[in-house]
């Protein structure tokens, strides 16, 4: 958030194009000079020396940035008394619309509406788990014609305003889970530390498209796992598979002597996901020409924090792929999106034909080894875990004797 007409006062111009009459004065160049006065902080000695022009302390240049850092806050919170007065107070008496959904199933409803207006219907303390997909911010062109390219600061202060009513909604002990890319993930966790308990940064490895010239390959998106209070009410994550080779079915680790300490449930879940695949197939794509999350990572985030029942929300509807997985694992929900449901209707009426696939992905979990790749390695002699099992009982029996 940057005041640009207070930095403009306080340099003595009305617009960028009077900078040639001051830029040697203030002894910065005129190109640095003129991105300082667009917005962009300045830092090290060109702060110095805008400072010591304007007679001003670096805690009023950064209240003029927007940049509110701790220390910043503190003096802010010291003396809120005699900050308070002098900041406009809006009318905070606005009437909670009552929305009538567009689309209903015994376990959910649908509207086809603004996020922050359904948000604001919700009631508080209500909601047992809340995953949100947000529009990234890179210009893509929504059926809705919403923008998608807002400024910087305008997105942030957009990602607050849903995120405070979805603080808001969410019951004491409720899950948060919040899906984006890094670069917002930034801003999003910092904003939630402030109300909510953190408890993970998952990496979600999933690569779509081709390395980007000039960065790194972006591979993986943020989903921030958060939780309201101190423990959450619900914490069921599955267990995963033991990796192997898709050949000869040995294991692709080496787990040493280790092998017969392996739960046989499978291997704890990490905050880093490798087994996520995005959805490309027509098979299994429910909207065309769009990105679709798939029905195994939601189906993983209602499983690790919901139970049945429960009522999950998702305020940013796309494809309908939590609703739809809410459906198929008995969970109440609540969902919006602005632009066209009709594919999400279609989808839920529908629903049944994608329990084949997500009976696939629950077989593939709690388990070290599913049912063809034991067969596999029982074929092979590889070792299986009823193995130790058995070895363990046999010595158990010759102690007694």
């Amino acid at each position: 958030m940057f005041n640009k007409e207070i930095l403009f006062e306080l340099v003595g111009i009305s617009d960028l194009s009077e900078i040639n009459e001051i830029y040697q004065k203030i002894d910065i160049p005129k190109k640095q000079l003129k991105e300082y006065l667009s917005g962009i902080f300045p830092l090290g000695k060109d702060q110095e020396k805008l400072l010591a022009y304007l007679k001003i302390d670096q805690n009023f240049l950064k209240l003029i940035y927007g940049k509110i850092d701790r220390n910043l806050t503190s003096l802010l919170v010291k003396n809120a008394q005699y900050i308070y007065p002098n900041l406009l107070q809006e009318p905070n008496e606005q009437k909670v619309q009552k929305l009538e959904p567009d689309f209903r199933t015994q376990l959910g409803t649908l509207y086809q509406e603004d996020c922050l207006t359904v948000l604001k219907s919700i009631e508080s303390d209500s909601i047992d788990l809340i995953f949100a997909d947000p529009p990234f911010n890179l210009s893509k062109d929504y059926p809705s014609k919403m923008n998608d390219n807002l400024p910087e600061d305008e997105y942030i202060l957009w990602t607050e305003s849903w995120l405070n009513e979805c603080i808001r909604v969410l019951k004491p002990g409720g899950n948060l889970f919040v899906w984006n890319l890094p670069k917002w993930s930034t801003y999003t966790a910092s904003y939630l530390n402030e109300y909510l308990t953190f408890k993970h940064w998952i990496a979600v490895d999933i690569k779509y498209s081709l390395p980007i010239k000039g960065r790194l390959y972006p591979s993986h998106y943020g989903l921030l796992y958060y939780v309201k209070g101190n423990q959450a009410n619900v914490f069921q994550p599955d267990r995963l598979q033991m990796s192997t080779c898709p050949h000869c079915f040995k294991e692709t680790k080496d787990y040493g002597g280790y092998k017969s300490k392996m739960n046989p449930l499978g291997i704890s879940l990490s905050d880093v996901w490798l087994d996520i695949s995005p959805v490309r197939h027509s098979k299994y794509k429910k909207r065309k020409d769009s990105n679709e999350l798939s029905i195994k990572l939601l189906d993983r985030i209602i499983e690790l924090g919901s139970k049945e029942g429960d009522l999950v929300l998702d305020p940013f509807g796309g494809s309908g792929s939590t609703y739809a997985v809410c459906e198929l694992k008995n969970r109440r929900w609540i969902g919006s999106e602005f632009g066209p449901i009709e594919q999400i209707i279609d989808r839920l009426e529908n629903v049944e034909d994608e329990r084949p696939l997500l009976k696939k992905y629950r077989s593939e979990v709690n388990c070290l080894f599913d049912d063809k790749v034991k067969a596999e390695r029982k074929k092979r002699t590889h070792w299986l875990p009823e193995d130790f099992i058995k070895d363990e009982k046999k010595e158990n029996l010759e102690i007694q004797l």
